[in-house]
């Protein structure tokens, strides 16, 4: 079973794709070419699902950092006879033009390990199991390397020491003295492409210095942000590009699946997917912790995925990476999953439900993104003032809300309000989107969703806006309303909303659950941290400045050593829970630290 935790992982990306490093210099979780691609090694979710380990033969201590303005990660091994440094990326490859991070990336993973002090005995265990380990590849030595055949793509492993091959795996032990170096790449190619052949350790080194440019111009030419909690909201910015697809501009939820909310259970999903409304957030918060130059290969990308759409319909909510609609899910009976947390999942039948929230994500991101819309061509204009059409004709029909409730459909508040930002924005975008006739229309149906929001919304029960229509259940979600400029902050029903939220929904741990209700499943979760953001926004929002910073800092504490967040916390341990890293938790801490740093600014300081 494995065991490792969630906040042992540290995430590699190319911008096709990722890999999880957990502090031992285990990859234990690699898929190729793609984020949703079947896995490569998979020990994550089976420790007979694949693996590649270098670390020391002796006991060891970890210390680890990503690399400046980057996400290659550097391990340390200190060893009562010596130190190494592991050093990992995926390779960006090499292009000039920084608004490109990706595009040439080369489906390689990089590995070097540097003697520093000392001498060390280094070992290399590589384990591929190819489709989620299903296929146990044959291995076979070639000039500088092995070669794995086996499954949909050939992998080919450069290393400079030649290792054993038994069976099912390479391994080899090899002491290095210090300024010695050795250098790996494992290269993946489809069966149908060439042979990706043997990289030499100069080649690597190349392509390991390239890799560091290119983030590093990336985060050069984009990240201007000089507020609060500085460091956080540009790593932020770079995970969240690290989650972001190269080719087509999607992004996805996290690059995992069934990480699950709670240890043992049976709420494991596959977030490896572009969801309308975590992808439109992103580029909302891209637009605080970076420039969202990719905001037109994103909005391309939605308008191409859902090119389909017909406004008296349901958007779908989610697509794969390359723009695919049909995501079914299915179970993988073979994985043990994380901690025996089963099933382990492909696929999310989310993609069936209606969310009708999601016009709202959509257009607050082109609001957001207003000056930026002068590319958009007329298809996507026709699109934006679409999702208004459609929020006006379905934002009275209940829906399954933005936490995907796998029960009947509810009349959910958030869902509402977010309908009533689709028309305030498509009203604001009216001249650019070329539908300056639909104004009065839109504005009529922005009108009713206020009145109905305010007098079904409410409940004199709970003393707050709640989950539902006519409902006295408290959600987090409502916290978005002040966030998104339904109400203000300091509207009295917003500030009993916000008070109400922080004394009963939130744990022992200081984070904030989404809700308390029955959702129809089996299991519990823990407390979200998304939903600790919000509530330090709206804190912040209000004026509560010392509070926000209270909330959003209890949040960061619980970060992993390399500035990772998972989905939620567990409020009785602390430990991160659920996929990982998760897109929403770095967005809620990029849009927390935004709102902190404009109250300070502007002394809007009451607590």
């Amino acid at each position: 079973m494995t065991t490792t935790p969630i906040a042992d992982y540290a995430m590699l990306s190319d911008r096709h794709s990722a890999a999880l490093v957990a502090r031992d210099g285990t990859i234990e979780w690699l898929c190729m070419p793609r984020f949703d691609s079947p896995s490569v090694f998979a020990a994550m979710l089976d420790d007979d699902a694949g693996s590649w380990s270098i670390r020391p033969a002796a006991p060891y201590r970890v210390s680890r950092h990503y690399m400046d303005a980057t996400l290659v990660l550097q391990t340390v091994f200190e060893t009562g006879t010596g130190a190494v440094v592991l050093t990992d990326a995926m390779a960006t490859g090499a292009d000039p033009d920084p608004h490109r991070l990706g595009a040439a990336a080369p489906h390689t993973l990089l590995r070097s390990v540097m003697c520093v002090r000392g001498s060390a005995e280094v070992e290399i265990r590589y384990r591929p199991r190819p489709e989620y380990g299903l296929v146990t590849p044959l291995l076979s030595r070639m000039d500088g390397g092995v070669r794995a055949r086996g499954g949909s793509g050939r992998i080919v492993l450069s290393s400079p020491v030649e290792l054993e091959i038994a069976r099912d795996e390479a391994v080899g032990t090899v002491a290095l003295e210090a300024g010695e170096v050795l250098r790996f790449a494992l290269c993946w190619a489809a069966l149908d492409q060439p042979d990706p052949g043997r990289r030499s350790p100069e080649e690597i080194a190349a392509d390991l210095e390239a890799t560091l440019t290119s983030w590093r111009a990336w985060s050069r030419v984009h990240q201007a942000y000089e507020g609060p909690y500085l460091d956080l909201v540009r790593h932020s910015g770079r995970v969240l590009q690290g989650l972001s697809y190269q080719p087509t501009g999607a992004i996805v939820a996290a690059p995992t699946t069934s990480l699950p909310e709670e240890a043992g259970g049976m709420r494991n999903w596959d977030y490896r997917y572009a969801w309308v409304r975590d992808a439109s957030f992103t580029m909302d918060a891209l637009w605080v912790a970076a420039c969202p130059d990719e905001a037109e290969e994103f909005f391309s990308f939605m308008t191409t995925a859902a090119a389909t759409y017909e406004p008296g319909r349901a958007l779908q909510i989610m697509f794969g990476v390359g723009g695919e609609h049909d995501l079914t899910e299915r179970e993988l009976p073979h994985l043990r999953g994380w901690r025996d947390s089963r099933p382990v999942r492909t696929g999310n039948d989310a993609w069936r439900q209606a969310q009708i929230d999601v016009y709202g994500a959509l257009l607050g991101a082109a609001g957001r993104l207003a000056d930026q819309l002068t590319w958009i061509d007329p298809d996507e204009r026709g699109f934006l003032a679409a999702l208004a059409d459609a929020a006006a004709c379905q934002w009275s029909r209940p829906d399954h809300g933005i936490w995907e409730i796998r029960g009947d459909p509810r009349h959910y508040v958030y869902s509402k309000v977010m309908c009533w930002v689709a028309l305030d924005r498509a009203i604001e975008l009216a001249d650019r989107l070329d539908a300056a006739e639909r104004v009065p229309r839109w504005q009529q149906a922005r009108d009713e969703i206020r009145r109905a929001v305010l007098r079904d919304g409410w409940s004199a029960e709970a003393g707050a806006f709640t989950q539902a229509f006519h409902s006295a259940d408290l959600d987090a979600s409502v916290l978005m309303m002040p966030i998104v400029g339904f109400l203000p902050a300091d509207d009295p029903r917003m500030l009993a909303t916000i008070d109400a939220i922080a004394k009963r929904l939130t744990g022992e741990n200081g984070l904030v659950y989404r809700y308390r209700a029955d959702d129809g499943l089996e299991g519990g979760e823990g407390t979200f941290v998304l939903c600790t953001f919000w509530l330090a926004q709206a804190l912040a929002l209000a004026g509560r400045v010392g509070q926000a910073r209270e909330v959003f800092e209890s949040a960061v504490s619980l970060t992993n050593d390399v500035g990772l967040l998972a989905e939620e916390i567990d409020p009785v341990t602390g430990e991160q829970l659920g996929n990982f890293p998760q897109a929403f938790s770095h967005i809620g801490l990029v849009n927390a630290a935004w709102a902190i740093d404009g109250a300070l600014s502007e002394g809007q300081i009451l607590c």
